[in-house]
């Protein structure tokens, strides 16, 4: 399922006449080349199953899982599965009643689905045959668009390292998915691959359907449809019919502008289909444009580029600059835009490096000229986009999941296993509320409120998670004001009998020194708090 894009990709795209010469012998006419091409794997496969197998058979897969939300989105997904329901209010929180936008509730119901067969190994093996999927097909993509396979390989190891940022267990890495699949949609049909057909562009009213309920980056659709229809009206409007090519080019573009306005049309109709109608777009416009949420959210922050990742990234904006100076007239008004696009939501959050790394690397491929020295791996190149077999992909997907299934062994050797990772998860603070029977409400960071809904509902609540449109402005202002310990910091404590802090915490020097609370666990992550009345007695909250 994961390589189902490898697979359609030869259909994506029209398959060019390479110059005379330029082909391989491997990629002539005999029955027997007809076979290697569709058995030996591309480099496309290869990049696929090397990320896929990093990604689930070593220590990064405890990586995967290094941001407490995937704890919630699991219990999301599995109580719409216990309730054939999609929750309006929220239910893990002390947030009595409070109504809540499940906005990722398909992704949540696939990775709900998958750990209550699974566990956490199949949250994982979903987020990695994701992740190994969208670079693969960059790869295959930058091939297609002309880039050199050298530097195709380049570039995509560049994105690749850039992403790692954001190479977590959660919905987002679908919108990658989806980003880059219209990006090549679109762009193929800017560039006529698609011949006379129009038809593979309708397929993005219907995968929008999908995109708006598996995660919110669904908009970045409407900007790639804004960018290529603005690009074709930049075209239409100032194309010159000075020859004959640039009438018929003016015509194609009328054509486009006309189409695209159909499809964005479409496209918006069916962003509707969610539960919660066109209220989903008011929620996630007011979240974006909240600027006490930009200013204090991590993911939100611009780039600090003292990070490996960050610094990838940075690479690929001066790679970008030189091949825009050297060739950037060869750049359509789309191309343009989106290059400006890219470079702007990159440097804006870090959240976005990984989608603008991916169109960054897309884009530039193919102004870049190829050495003569490269001229064997252009013959590369040619080869390596005729092979379209795709088993190594399609059997390491298996493979792996059949693993994961057997509770990530290979026989007696445990292959894979995925979990919290106890240096960053305070799990020997979870095991002790457990252990304790401890009941009410949990007060933690809201960077470890998902793992506690993971761990403890539905016998305990918590206070905060990493939810922060739901909980939104004045209750997050009044959280960060008793994580600095300001002046009112107890009033956010009220309503709790147990906290779960980080060791080093200023907030937990605090209740160190604080009469009414007791530490009764401790480790080298966490400290457990619980408050108790004067006469001793613990007090069990609500």
């Amino acid at each position: 399922m994961l390589s189902l894009i490898l697979l359609l990709e030869p259909y994506l795209y029209k398959i060019h006449a390479m110059a005379d010469g330029s082909r391989s012998s491997l990629v002539t006419g005999t029955r027997q080349n007809a076979l290697l091409r569709w058995l030996m794997p591309s480099v496309a496969d290869l990049i696929f199953v090397a990320l896929l197998g990093t990604l689930l058979l070593t220590p990064l897969s405890v990586k995967l899982l290094g941001d407490a939300g995937t704890g919630w989105h699991i219990r999301t997904g599995q109580l719409i599965l216990a309730t054939h329901a999609i929750p309006r209010v929220d239910p893990f929180s002390s947030q009595v009643h409070k109504p809540w936008v499940a906005w990722e509730w398909l992704s949540d119901v696939i990775v709900g689905w998958l750990d209550s067969r699974v566990g956490l190994n199949g949250a994982v093996w979903l987020t990695a045959g994701v992740i190994a999927t969208v670079f693969a097909v960059t790869f295959r993509m930058l091939l297609r668009r002309g880039t050199d396979l050298a530097l195709a390989l380049l570039l995509t190891m560049l994105a690749m390292a850039a992403s790692t940022i954001h190479f977590l267990a959660r919905p987002h890495v679908l919108s990658w998915l989806f980003a880059i699949v219209w990006f090549w949609i679109l762009s193929s049909y800017e560039l006529r691959h698609f011949g006379d057909s129009n038809r593979r562009i309708w397929l993005l009213p219907v995968s929008m359907i999908l995109w708006v309920n598996v995660h919110g980056g669904f908009l970045l659709g409407f900007v790639l449809l804004a960018i290529f229809w603005l690009g074709s009206l930049w075209t239409w409007l100032h194309l010159r019919e000075e020859r004959i090519e640039d009438s018929l080019e003016k015509i194609a573009a009328a054509k486009r502008v006309r189409l695209l306005t159909w499809i964005t049309l479409l496209s918006a109709v069916a962003s509707l289909v969610n539960p919660y109608g066109w209220r989903l777009h008011e929620h996630i416009y007011g979240y974006l444009t909240n600027r006490f949420f930009m200013d204090h959210i991590d993911e939100f922050q611009s780039p600090n580029f003292h990070g490996g990742a960050q610094r990838c990234f940075l690479v690929l904006l001066l790679i970008s600059i030189a091949a825009l100076v050297a060739n950037g007239r060869k750049l359509r008004a789309s191309e343009v835009m989106l290059v400006l696009f890219s470079v702007y939501a990159g440097l804006y959050a870090s959240r976005n490096i990984p989608v603008s790394s991916i169109l960054l690397a897309l884009i530039i491929g193919p102004l870049i000229s190829s050495p003569g020295l490269w001229r064997f791996t252009e013959k590369m190149r040619a080869v390596d986009t005729e092979l379209r077999g795709h088993f190594g992909p399609i059997a390491a997907t298996a493979a792996t999941l059949i693993i994961a299934l057997h509770g990530g062994r290979a026989g007696a050797t445990q292959m894979m296993d995925a979990h919290f990772g106890p240096q960053r998860m305070p799990v020997g603070a979870v095991n002790f509320l457990e252990q304790a029977g401890v009941a009410g409400t949990v007060f933690s960071p809201d960077y470890w409120g998902g793992y506690l809904i993971y761990r403890l509902y539905p016998q305990n609540k918590v206070q905060i998670d990493d939810r922060h449109d739901f909980y939104g402005e004045p209750l997050l202002e009044m959280y960060l004001r008793t994580m600095r310990v300001e002046p009112g910091w107890e009033v956010f404590l009220a309503g709790t009998s147990c906290a779960v802090l980080p060791k080093k915490a200023a907030l937990a020097e605090i209740l160190l020194k604080t009469p009414e609370w007791k530490a009764a666990y401790s480790d080298d992550v966490a400290v457990v708090f619980r408050r108790e009345r004067p006469n001793g007695t613990t007090v069990t909250g609500n």
